[in-house]
């Protein structure tokens, strides 16, 4: 094509059109320092990104979500479909509302939240005593999970509300268009067999795997929302997240997030309604590689792999109530001592 071109025409296209790869390209513009790469490999727990907006400051943590001090994941509260399966026979599952008993659970989710908020609240770094803790929401467009949110503010402080952000990609699982009572309940006695993560619902139905593909895709735009939050607010770990879902949705994310494997979620099971899931943020100190010689010589890579970093830690009686393992338990880790449970084939 350049070569038909007139050379004027060359010419301004050589000078006007800037090359898509940076001349100066090198890989270390996405690991500025090169044991970020080693050191998250070796880091206990996965849920450590660096990134360039996290180095900048040289005695900050470094925190997947930069700012936020807690994330809240909340099961929305009885719905007719959950003491009524025929309800999805003439009702479109998204527009399936609360019961009484529903709405009593969200507030009290509300309420829970509120107090977590009051919590949050303690020293600045200049010294100052903080108020209560911000919150931003994001909620399924489902009518019982916009339900469950109406009802959980009226419980807390409108002035630590930041935002509400309705996103489809929380939704729950679809089960196809109006349902057939019989043909769900042995789709689902089928599912039982087959698996819940890999089953897929017939007639434009999904699987565990789509709604975890579409939980993965959440997360990244959270990071990018976060950060676009730090740069207007200069968040102090004192913001709280909190996802308004459904129970399914919940747990993929949990596994997403602490990247529990297949087996680990096929043994989990939903909470209950209205329940409150908190992940506190944890601070450790990284340990991950061994210096030679003097410390003059290594005293870069002795500070990096002592360096503190943030990570976000399932509550014990949240995991428990789950039927998730223990930390150490995890099968990502038991995997590179026992190759054995490669075979594994049982849930």
């Amino acid at each position: 094509l350049k070569s038909m071109m007139p050379s004027a025409a060359r010419l301004w296209l050589k000078q006007s059109v800037k090359p898509l790869i940076p001349s100066k390209w090198h890989p270390s513009r996405f690991f500025p320092f090169p044991h970020h790469a080693k050191s998250f490999l070796n880091c206990p727990r996965r849920c450590f990104l660096p990134s360039s907006s996290e180095i900048t400051d040289g005695q900050k943590s470094k925190n997947i979500l930069p700012g936020i001090g807690r994330i809240i994941l909340v099961r929305h509260g009885e719905s007719l479909g959950n003491v009524d399966e025929q309800a999805y026979v003439t009702t479109a599952d998204w527009r399936i509302p609360l019961t009484d008993r529903g709405r009593e659970q969200a507030r009290r989710a509300g309420r829970k939240v509120a107090s977590h908020l009051s919590c949050m609240a303690g020293m600045r770094e200049d010294g100052s005593v903080g108020g209560k803790g911000k919150i931003f929401f994001y909620v399924s467009p489902y009518l019982r999970t916009r339900q469950t949110l109406r009802e959980m503010l009226r419980e807390v402080d409108s002035d630590c509300v930041v935002g509400i952000r309705e996103d489809p990609r929380i939704s729950e699982q679809q089960f196809g268009n109006f349902q057939s009572h019989h043909a769900i309940q042995e789709s689902k006695a089928e599912r039982s067999d087959f698996g819940r993560f890999y089953y897929r619902f017939p007639d434009g139905g999904e699987s565990g795997f789509d709604v975890y593909d579409r939980v993965s895709g959440f997360i990244g735009t959270l990071q990018r929302d976060v950060m676009d939050l730090n740069t207007v607010n200069n968040l102090d770990d004192r913001m709280t997240i909190c996802l308004v879902t459904h129970g399914l949705t919940l747990r993929l994310f949990l596994m997403r997030w602490f990247q529990y494997t297949v087996h680990e979620f096929e043994r989990s099971f939903n909470p209950d309604n209205g329940r409150v899931v908190i992940l506190d943020l944890k601070t450790a100190r990284r340990n991950c590689c061994a210096t030679n010689g003097s410390v003059g010589e290594n005293s870069s890579i002795e500070e990096a792999c002592n360096e503190e970093y943030s990570y976000f830690e399932l509550s014990e009686h949240d995991r428990m109530a789950m039927g998730f393992p223990l930390f150490h338990e995890q099968e990502r880790f038991q995997l590179l001592h026992n190759y054995c449970l490669l075979n594994k084939n049982e849930w």
